[in-house]
């Protein structure tokens, strides 16, 4: 059944349903110290508010003198579902208004089998999630996938590794089956917007966010917005030439940065070095499990083997030194590193912040800090539900 989700009727209902979702509860005073409203047009706000049921009466404020405030908080009933599509697994997770994630599924699956396949899986997440009780329905869902999006029309365009996808109509066969507003977005784009709402990025305006699953992508972001770029390809810098004429990619050039350091590079490296007898410890992983992966890398690393740790340094080298020129183009005033082959940890770290302080200007790097994400897994999903939300709290 569908939720008729209310919508607010203008833009000083909507900045209040957004400081109530990032603040949680709060007193009339206080949001009045915080809209430049005046007290009856407040309070002319907040009872239309409350007769949508997009928010609730939540006692009584602590005094500030003279006659006590009434606090308000979001329905505890709304709930946003975020989808996390990546090459390999499908993150879907449910928050409340507030976005705290209250049920998260994952599961293992090839984005290249297709939309249909794919969101056959996303829909049976779902209803796992209603099944479990967290939820009985959704107002709103938000969608990461990995490639291009015509953001607008929530539709993916010419996306390099989902065969079948371009021009899929994402966010209207979505929308039908889930019974709620949709937004589809790239899925490095929804890790930033993670980051920024519960991560590392919480105080950035201007920052850049590198995701290194099984192939490399980057959320920009300028004055506290994502940018998309004319087309929705803004970030793909996996794409950028690292050694002009080298491997091939599977975007049909040469020499990318995504051939040379990402999860499935990095993989592919380990499997050459196991066979070839230059490291016991990844010979045995390969032996053991048929095939290799960035997480046997990081774990070889921490055991201390010394090919899988110059592995990692000469990735790190390679990523780096693409972020030295965004650095020196963009100036960011932090640099967030994310995704699935983020526990590879400092050893990726140290040499990525060593090749961007040695290339960059000193000027743009002087106060640049370069760290891990903060939300693993979780990132991706609210940063979806964060999207949604903007939507839903959006004037119609």
């Amino acid at each position: 059944m569908r939720r008729m989700t209310a919508r607010p009727e203008n833009t000083h209902q909507a900045r209040l349903l957004r400081l109530l979702r990032d603040g949680g509860s709060n007193s009339r005073a206080q949001l009045g110290d915080l809209v430049d409203l005046s007290r009856s047009k407040l309070a002319v706000e907040v009872d239309r508010l409350l007769e949508t049921g997009l928010v609730v009466a939540d006692g009584f404020a602590p005094s500030r003198g003279g006659r006590r405030s009434h606090n308000i908080r979001l329905a505890p009933t709304l709930r946003f579902l975020g989808v996390d599509i990546g090459a390999t697994s499908i993150d879907v997770a449910v928050t409340n208004a507030e976005l705290e994630v209250l049920g998260h599924l994952n599961h293992p699956m090839d984005v290249r089998e297709g939309p249909v396949a794919v969101f056959e899986q996303v829909l049976s997440m779902a209803a796992k999630l209603k099944a479990s009780g967290v939820v009985e329905g959704f107002d709103g869902a938000g969608i990461g996938v990995p490639g291009p999006v015509r953001f607008p029309e929530g539709v993916p365009v010419a996306p390099p590794i989902m065969p079948g996808w371009d021009g899929f109509p994402v966010r209207e066969a979505l929308s039908q089956e889930l019974g709620c507003p949709v937004m589809v977005d790239n899925d490095v784009n929804l890790m930033a917007v993670g980051e920024q709402h519960a991560g590392v990025a919480r105080s950035a305006r201007d920052f850049l966010c590198i995701k290194i699953g099984t192939g490399i992508g980057c959320g920009i972001v300028v004055g506290g917005e994502v940018y998309r770029g004319t087309s929705g390809s803004a970030g793909d810098i996996g794409h950028i030439p690292v050694e002009p004429g080298g491997r091939a990619c599977v975007c049909g050039n040469r020499g990318c940065l995504e051939a040379y350091f990402s999860g499935a590079a990095l993989a592919g490296d380990a499997e050459e070095a196991a066979r070839a007898g230059r490291s016991p410890e990844l010979a045995a992983r390969l032996e053991a499990a048929g095939r290799l992966t960035a997480a046997d890398v990081s774990a070889a690393a921490v055991a201390g083997d010394p090919v899988a740790l110059e592995l990692i340094r000469e990735g790190g080298k390679s990523l780096g030194q693409v972020i030295a020129g965004l650095v020196s183009f963009f100036n960011p005033g932090l640099v967030v590193i994310g995704g699935g082959v983020t526990g590879l940890g400092h050893t990726l770290l140290a040499s990525v912040r060593t090749q961007v302080y040695q290339q960059s200007l000193p000027l743009a790097t002087r106060n640049l800090p370069i760290v891990l994400g903060e939300l693993g897994p979780n990132a991706g999903v609210i940063g979806a539900a964060r999207l949604i939300s903007d939507h839903v709290f959006s004037p119609a």
